[in-house]
Formats: C-alpha cells, sequence, structure tokens
C-alpha cells in the first residue's frame, strides 16, 4: 500500500463530501458575497479530513452514508477557518491561488469565512434527519471541543509571533501543534466518523492518542513542504512559514544549533514585520537550515512520529475487521508523511 494509492480514496471521498456541502451553498444573493463564499470550497481542499471521518465511521462498523454530513461540516470547518487564517498570516496563496482577502480584501474575506462557520452549524443540526436527536446534538458537543482546542493552539502560535519568542522548546511546539493541527486534522474527523459508529469510549480514547502524534507529523511534514517543496503541487507560497515567522520545529532546531550571530541575525529577520522581509532573508534562513540539519531533522521526526502512531493504531485497534476501510485508513498514515502538497 502506498501513499499515491491513498490519493485515489482522498479523491473519491472529497468529491463525495463537496457534493453535500454544495447543497447547503446554492444562495445567490448578494451575488458577490455568495461568489466569495463558494470561493474556497469551490477550489477544494486535499479532503484529508473528511475522508478519515467517513472511513473511520466504517471501519468501526458504520454506514459511512451516516456521516456524510458530518465530514461534510469538517470540510467546511477546515474552509472556513483557513480564510480567517490566511489574514491572520497574511498568507499571499492558498490551494494555488492568492489567498481569498488578498482577492477581496479582509473585511469580505472574515465575512465568507463566518458565513460558512454559520452554515457548518446548519448542516450539523441537519444530522438530526439520519443520526436522531442524542447522537446529533453528540456530534455537536464533539465539535465544540474541536473548535475550543484547535483556537487555543491557534492562539499559542500566534502569541509566540506577537510577543516575539524565540526560546520555544520542542515540548511545547509538540504541544501546540498537537491541540491545533493534530485535534482538528486527524483526532477530530476520526472521534466524530467513530461517534457515528457508535465506537466506545475506549475506543475513542485511542482515536486521541495515535491522532494526536499522526496530526503532530502531519503539521511538521506541512512546514517541511513549505521550505522544500514545489509551490504548483504545494497550493502556498514556498517560504510562507518563514515570512509569516512561524515558530516550527525546522526553526527551533536552527536556533539550538547555528552559531551565535547567525543565530542573532536569524531572530533580525523573524523580527521584521512580513511587507519588510526580502527573498534574501529567506534564501539566508533556507541556506542555514540546509547548513545545520534542520529540515531533516523534522522530516526525520515526522517519520518517527507518525510511526509510533501506527503502532498504537495496530495494536489497540488490531481487533478491527480487515475491511477495505481499515485498509484504506491505515495508508492515510504513509500519506502524511510521503505527501507532496
Amino acid at each position: 500500500m502506498s501513499a499515491n494509492e491513498f490519493l485515489k480514496v482522498l479523491f473519491e471521498k472529497r468529491d463525495l463530501t463537496y457534493e453535500e456541502i454544495n447543497k447547503y451553498l446554492d444562495r445567490n444573493e448578494p451575488k458577490l458575497h455568495y461568489e466569495i463564499v463558494r470561493e474556497y470550497p469551490r477550489r477544494k481542499g486535499k479532503g484529508l479530513r473528511p475522508t478519515l471521518c467517513l472511513l473511520t465511521c466504517e471501519a468501526f462498523g458504520g454506514k459511512p452514508e451516516k456521516a456524510i454530513k458530518t465530514a461534510a461540516a469538517i470540510q467546511m470547518f477546515e474552509d472556513w477557518v483557513l480564510i480567517h487564517d490566511d489574514v491572520e498570516d497574511d498568507s499571499d496563496m492558498r490551494r494555488g491561488k492568492p489567498a481569498l482577502h488578498k482577492l477581496y480584501g479582509k473585511e469580505l474575506a472574515i465575512n465568507a469565512g463566518d458565513t460558512l462557520h454559520v452554515l457548518m452549524w446548519k448542516v450539523l443540526r441537519d444530522n438530526e434527519e439520519i443520526l436522531g436527536p442524542d447522537k446529533t446534538f453528540r456530534v455537536m458537543d464533539e465539535m465544540v471541543e474541536i473548535l475550543l482546542t484547535t483556537t487555543a493552539g491557534q492562539f499559542m502560535e500566534l502569541s509566540w509571533i506577537r510577543d516575539e519568542r524565540f526560546d520555544i522548546t520542542e515540548e511545547e511546539y509538540f504541544q501546540m501543534t498537537s491541540m491545533k493541527a493534530g485535534t482538528y486534522t486527524i483526532v477530530g474527523p476520526c472521534k466524530l466518523g467513530a461517534i457515528v459508529a457508535n465506537a466506545e469510549e475506549k475506543h475513542l480514547k485511542t482515536i486521541e492518542e495515535f491522532g494526536s502524534y499522526l496530526g503532530v507529523a502531519f503539521q511538521i511534514q506541512d512546514d517541511a513542504l513549505n521550505l522544500i517543496g514545489e509551490e504548483k503541487k504545494y497550493g502556498k507560497e514556498i517560504g510562507g512559514d518563514i515570512l509569516e515567522g512561524k515558530r516550527t520545529l525546522m526553526l527551533i532546531h536552527l536556533l539550538k544549533n547555528c552559531g551565535e550571530s547567525e543565530k542573532e541575525k536569524v531572530i533580525e529577520i523573524y523580527r521584521k514585520k512580513r511587507s519588510q522581509k526580502t527573498v534574501e532573508d529567506v534564501k539566508y534562513v533556507l541556506s542555514l537550515m540546509r547548513k545545520y540539519g534542520s529540515i531533516q531533522y523534522g522530516v526525520s521526526t515526522s517519520r518517527k512520529l507518525a510511526e509510533k502512531a501506527k503502532r498504537i493504531f495496530n495494536e489497540k485497534l488490531g481487533f478491527l475487521p480487515e475491511t477495505t476501510a481499515k485498509k484504506n485508513l491505515r495508508m492515510a498514515f504513509d500519506f502524511v508523511i510521503e505527501r507532496t502538497f
């Protein structure tokens, strides 16, 4: 099984998810407003989160069609939170095109994100048609926890930049990434799919355990791609994390291992506003990360965490029948660390 094989599954589930999402995006007035609202859904993300939800539901013996609205809500969550994230980071690109606020301004972009947020709750509320009231509220309660944990993780990352912190430890980074990326990328989607399938509480705890490791692995790989990926495939500007001043595992490793004068220059670059940073600044930081093996350290750490997550999955969820869904779910572990976008 390879990451490339998982892509077929990913795109199939993604298309099913967006079919459901589009049912909620057929509003037309004000015309420009809904054109902006549809922009990120129209571009389509990777679809990893809804795919994990659907596969986990099926792996635990549930019917994936019963999880389709939950999967759609998860994808809508990603779409609206990325709009806000791009504004917060002043990102240039998203999914291969200019970020929404670069096209329409911050005010209209944030408003479109708010609209998708509201529609996300509408989709979850409509779950009652297929899940009944009790499970619908259980799913909504879980989504609340996912949102609260994710925004708390986002606060940690943004506050490090605001407070100009350069003494962040790997432990702090792992905590932040587990809360932000781990929860909304892996743990949340898998738990929601398992809840729809009536999984036991102890198995939800197992999802939290392996999902946290896999989520951190996903984020480290994402940060590595931001440094060495192909912009056309990656869909965001290469070196964008340096421009945005993000505290990544690669930066933490670099500051710990480079010379004192090099460290001072890197910090000087990171203290600049995005608009003040130059192409030469980005190239300088990248050259040092290569010199001190910081990128390779990140990639290696990502692989170790993904392998740990896979071991937990196999040991504690090995009792699940060897269905196609379970096999596809297992392929996701390799996709996380082998993907190029």
